[in-house]
C-alpha cells in the first residue's frame, strides 16, 4: 500500500499578482515546497501536481465572472500565469514531483482527477498503477480545486485526507462549506484552514 501527495494548482495566476489571486497563495507555495522536500521518498511514495491548463474553456472564462463557475481569464496554456509559482517550481524542476496532470483545456475542470499527464494517463489510473490507495491533497484553493480533487479522490475509490496547513481558501463561507463537504464524504482533515 502506498500513500501519494496531490499538489493542486500552485500556479502564478492563483497567487498574489495573478489574474485570480488567493491571498496567502505565495506563502502556501513555499510551505508546500518545504513539505515536498521533506517528504519525497519518505512519507509519500509518489508526489504529483495538477495544473490548470486552459486553451478554450468556454463559459469558464467571463468578463462578468461569478467566481464560482466562471472566472477572469487565467492559466492560459503557454502563458506565464499558468506556470508553477516560483516558490514551488524548484520542486518540479528538481525532480521531486513524479508527474504533472494538466486539466481544463476545453472545460472548467476543477478536479485534478479530470486531468491527464503528458502521455494522456488519467490521474486515477496513474495512481492505481502504482498501488496508491491513500492520498493527501494540498494546494490552492481549499474551497475550489482542492475541494473538487479531494471529493473526486473518494469517488474514485481512494482514501483521502486534506492537509489544511498546506492549503489556502478564498473566502470563509465557501471554505466552511468545503469542510462540511469533506466531513460528509468521509475525508479526513488535518490542521487549520487559513483563509485570507
Amino acid at each position: 500500500m502506498s500513500r501519494g501527495l496531490i499538489v493542486v494548482d500552485v500556479q502564478n495566476d492563483f497567487c498574489e499578482g495573478g489574474s485570480v489571486p488567493v491571498a496567502g497563495g505565495a506563502r502556501i507555495a513555499t510551505k508546500i515546497a518545504d513539505l515536498v522536500e521533506r517528504s519525497a521518498g519518505g512519507d509519500y511514495q509518489y508526489i504529483v501536481a495538477t495544473r490548470d491548463h486552459h486553451i478554450d474553456p468556454g463559459g469558464h472564462f467571463s468578463e462578468t465572472p461569478d467566481f464560482q463557475e466562471s472566472f477572469p481569464v487565467h492559466c492560459v496554456a503557454g502563458g506565464q500565469g499558468g506556470e508553477f509559482h516560483p516558490h514551488f517550481a524548484p520542486a518540479v524542476t528538481g525532480g521531486k514531483i513524479d508527474a504533472v496532470f494538466f486539466k481544463g483545456a476545453h472545460s472548467a475542470s476543477k478536479s485534478g482527477f479530470e486531468g491527464a499527464d503528458e502521455q494522456g494517463t488519467a490521474l486515477a489510473d496513474w495512481l492505481r498503477a502504482r498501488g496508491v490507495e491513500d492520498v493527501d491533497v494540498v494546494g490552492i484553493a481549499t474551497d475550489h480545486c482542492v475541494r473538487a480533487t479531494a471529493l473526486d479522490a473518494v469517488k474514485a475509490g481512494f482514501r483521502a485526507r486534506v492537509l489544511l496547513d498546506y492549503s489556502v481558501g478564498v473566502a470563509p463561507h465557501t471554505t466552511a462549506a468545503a469542510l462540511a463537504d469533506f466531513q460528509q464524504a468521509g475525508i479526513a482533515v488535518t490542521g487549520a484552514a487559513p483563509v485570507q
